[in-house]
């Protein structure tokens, strides 16, 4: 849930989901459905699909892995996840490069590189540490330290060399370049995408559909509706794509940002005697327990006001 999210958002979550499902064994039982259902409002919903993938695994054969190798397999954990784990949980000289991590050793190392760069050349030195580490049995110790260094003195923009206990060690704080390291890579501009949604009811349900299981939001329930591409949707051509015939109104538009590109959406609205067209018939009264994504919870709500 950290991966992607805050500690102050993930919290109540992470409360709400082991209280659901307690063991791994409990998730992996669980149905796909009543994952994603409780990973609601996070986001990054391939992170909920992994960890179920993954609770499968767990289960199939009997425990966890015991190393990074044997960790990294899993679906959905990478080097970093793999590497803290192994570590932390279980000892193994392992040195997780998180961007608190990568920052101090390309610091320490005076590594001039974008963090992408930066990872790659930190495999060798980052190995050497872990050795040393280990030969006290401190390796969970020094992957923790690693990243309360990063995030309490060594920040960025301005780290705390004064108060650093490697500054005697750090070769870019020597060399008066620690501040500018690791170097930042530009971030290029988000693209806008335009799609419309179509909120369905008969007053006592609302017509839904799954999404594909693979890609941005898989598996998660949406509202019927177009494609999202590059160019905005004209009504008409918009409404040629609507569950049924029905009066149609456009509730209006909503905005919402993901990691590549940042999305318009137009919502439009009817209520009608019978729901006809594809999909589930969700109950009005149990939308709140459908695994929707935040975008089509704010386009849930937005139709869902009164006309002006």
């Amino acid at each position: 849930m950290l991966q992607q999210t805050t500690v102050g958002v993930v919290v109540p979550f992470y409360e709400r989901f082991l209280a659901r499902f307690p063991t791994v064994d409990a998730l992996a039982a669980a149905s796909q459905e009543a994952v994603l259902a409780a990973w609601a409002g996070l986001g990054y919903y391939a992170r909920a699909r992994n960890l179920h993938a993954a609770a499968h695994a767990i289960a199939a054969a009997g425990g966890f892995p015991r190393t990074a190798a044997g960790l990294a397999r899993l679906p959905g954990v990478g080097a970093y996840t793999a590497a803290a784990v192994a570590a932390i949980g279980f000892g193994e000289a392992a040195v997780p490069l998180d961007a608190n991590a990568t920052r101090v050793l390309a610091r320490l190392f005076a590594i001039d590189a974008t963090p992408a760069v930066t990872r790659s050349a930190l495999a060798g030195p980052a190995a050497i540490l872990a050795v040393e580490a280990a030969a006290e049995a401190r390796n969970g110790d020094f992957a923790q330290a690693l990243f309360d260094l990063g995030s309490a003195l060594c920040t960025p923009g301005e780290p705390d060399c004064a108060a650093c206990p490697w500054r005697a060690d750090c070769a870019a704080h020597l060399q008066g370049i620690a501040a500018g390291l690791p170097r930042r890579a530009p971030k290029p501009e988000r693209p806008w995408r335009y799609g419309a949604s179509f909120w369905l009811t008969d007053g006592h349900a609302v017509l839904l559909r799954r999404r594909p299981p693979a890609g941005l939001l898989g598996g998660m329930r949406e509202l019927p509706g177009t494609g999202w591409r590059p160019a905005p949707w004209a009504e008409a051509e918009a409404l040629t794509v609507a569950p049924m015939p029905a009066q149609w109104r456009k509730a209006g538009t909503i905005r919402h940002g993901f990691t590549h590109f940042r999305l318009e959406i137009t919502v439009y609205a009817a209520t009608v005697r019978r729901i006809e067209g594809e999909g589930l018939r969700q109950p009005l009264a149990a939308l709140g327990a459908a695994a929707l994504p935040s975008v089509m919870r704010k386009c849930a709500a937005l139709a869902q006001k009164p006309p002006r």
